[in-house]
């Protein structure tokens, strides 16, 4: 009777660039595997070494040269164990995105990755090759052929193919794939489908952890060789994933396996946030973060997004009121930062903005009031929780959703001023149902809910609404999806019942506003199509799409 094979998958952070940490961590955790989990094979993610994605950092000849030697020490200090290992592979001609199986000291074998994605937030063809030369890779372990791919290879039929071609019983596959909405049904009916075409059993391992914008939600998974699909791995947390694999049955059973518990898209994408805020600060320095809030909707979501992720006593909220803000304003930001427990300070911004009044009156004493003073308002705000950020230190969060930033409906260098948007890829509408999935997983109003019901507004001027400029959230929300998401035509959404005068009011808005988005602080990313790297559009641009 064979004995079973354990697995150990380290679903875990690696950051870009810590090379040397990194490569200190992995020897450390393979140790760790052998003697603490008792694995016969432990597996890390795609590129752990270099962090991913490394980008332009693999255009350093330093960069990839440390790369390569850190993963030579780290094949050194591997006995009574094998290892695979995610390094970027340079042959002296080319570089490959590389996995290397480590075993008695050496380097047996390593694989390049042969599906090089280059969509959406992925450039791999910027910086990889594919090896024209390169097989299947399927290496023994405790007399069970395992064979290895890595991530893009697995949505491909031919690698997994040659794979099992080569007489691999198990694959076992190091990813680094970043979260989005109803990302994880598509995967686990992508396994399903790989398992019932070759009859191998897989084990999938990601990443987890913030990259800038990407946020990786880790949700590794197992698949027996039977085409059942394990439950996946907690998603935006650290753990050790440790399965027995028996080759008889070609079945897992977990042994140190913490089960996602929560895959609802409203749960998933509020701890894809926090997870983004906790590592965009924490890989950047940052502490503490502060914060503007104006009694709506978006900062006190961005609130309690930065609570959750660094604790209440490291968030520091400031109420910024003008000749325009509203008492039921002022005393809703305080309401909610004593629900959380957060520190609330008070700038009235009425002194900077009439000092910008009294310096341009010569030059604007014949041209009427307009948007100009309503942007000088926001653009002192951006001022004040900048110098405090200088002062004090600590990141500012900037509190735009997704719906102000398509139409530009927010101020350049005003309420858009800050590090990082928390919110950039929620539509106003998503904001909304967020806010109430955290009241009622709190069980109390973490977010009240005297917010979430009135009608938003800027309070830039006299009984302002977002409704006077912009058509209702709902409808402006439904035709951006459209647009933006799902790239339809103007025709198409008029086409879905939309009014073609609002439609094409605001297709135009979303394209003048282009240069906004450019300037925009990054943001974690939760659909499928985020504004920045993932969407592409040029400012200077004649096209009517």
């Amino acid at each position: 009777m064979s004995q079973p094979l354990r697995i150990a998958l380290a679903q875990f952070d690696f950051p870009v660039g810590a090379v040397a940490r990194n490569a200190e961590r992995i020897a450390q955790m393979i140790i760790q595997a052998r003697d603490e989990h008792h694995a016969d094979l432990v597996v890390f993610p795609e590129l752990a070494v270099s962090g991913y994605p490394p980008e332009d950092l693999l255009m350093r000849a330093g960069f990839v040269a440390d790369c390569a030697a850190v993963l030579r020490r780290i094949a050194e200090q591997v006995r009574g164990i094998v290892a695979v290992v995610g390094w970027p592979e340079y042959d002296g001609v080319r570089l490959y995105n590389a996995a290397s199986v480590l075993r008695d000291g050496q380097v047996e074998a390593t694989y390049r990755k042969r599906q090089l994605p280059n969509y959406n937030v992925f450039d791999e063809r910027r910086y990889f090759h594919v090896d024209e030369k390169g097989g299947p890779c399927v290496f023994d372990v405790k007399g069970v052929p395992v064979g290895l791919v890595i991530c893009e290879d697995l949505w491909f039929e031919a690698p997994l193919a040659d794979t099992v071609d080569a007489g691999a019983q198990l694959v076992v596959i190091p990813n680094a794939s970043p979260f989005e909405r109803d990302k994880l049904a598509q995967r686990d009916t992508l396994l399903a489908q790989r398992v019932a075409e070759t009859g191998m059993a897989l084990a999938y391992l990601n990443l987890v952890g913030g990259q800038d914008a990407l946020v990786f939600d880790g949700s590794s998974v197992l698949a027996d060789g039977n085409g059942h699909v394990h439950p996946a791995a907690a998603a935006f947390e650290e753990h050790w994933l440790v399965a027995d694999y028996d080759p008889m049955s070609r079945a897992f059973r977990p042994v140190n396996w913490v089960v996602e518990e929560d895959e609802s898209r409203d749960g998933l994408a509020w701890r894809a946030i926090v997870r983004g805020i906790r590592d965009y600060c924490g890989k950047n320095g940052f502490s503490t973060v502060w914060l503007g809030v104006s009694g709506g909707i978006d900062s006190a979501i961005v609130l309690a997004l930065a609570v959750d992720a660094l604790g209440a006593d490291n968030v520091i909220a400031v109420r910024l009121p003008s000749r325009y803000t509203s008492d039921l304003s002022n005393d809703l930001a305080l309401q909610q930062c004593l629900a959380l427990g957060v520190r609330l300070e008070t700038v009235q911004i009425e002194i900077p903005f009439r000092g910008f009044l009294q310096a341009l009156a010569p030059l604007f004493e014949k041209a009427s009031p307009d948007i100009t003073e309503e942007n000088l308002q926001s653009r002192s705000r951006g001022a004040i929780l900048m110098a405090l950020s200088n002062k004090f230190g600590g990141l500012v969060l900037t509190t735009g959703n997704k719906s102000e930033y398509a139409v530009g409906y927010a101020t350049i260098y005003g309420d858009m001023c800050g590090g990082y948007a928390p919110i950039k890829d929620l539509y106003k509408s998503e904001v909304f149902a967020l806010a109430r999935w955290r009241n009622r997983v709190a069980g109390v109003e973490i977010i009240p809910e005297a917010v979430i019901s009135r009608l938003p507004s800027a309070e830039l001027r006299e009984d302002q609404l977002d409704q006077d400029s912009l058509p209702p959230y709902e409808v402006l929300d439904g035709i951006l999806f459209r647009y933006v998401d799902q790239e339809q035509s103007q025709c198409e959404i008029v086409a879905a019942g939309f009014d073609p005068v609002t439609v094409e009011k605001v297709l135009r808005l979303v394209r003048i506003s282009e240069w906004k988005r450019h300037q925009a602080a990054p943001g974690p990313k939760v659909s499928r199509r985020a504004f920045g790297r993932e969407r592409r559009y040029p400012i200077s641009n004649r096209y009517q799409y």
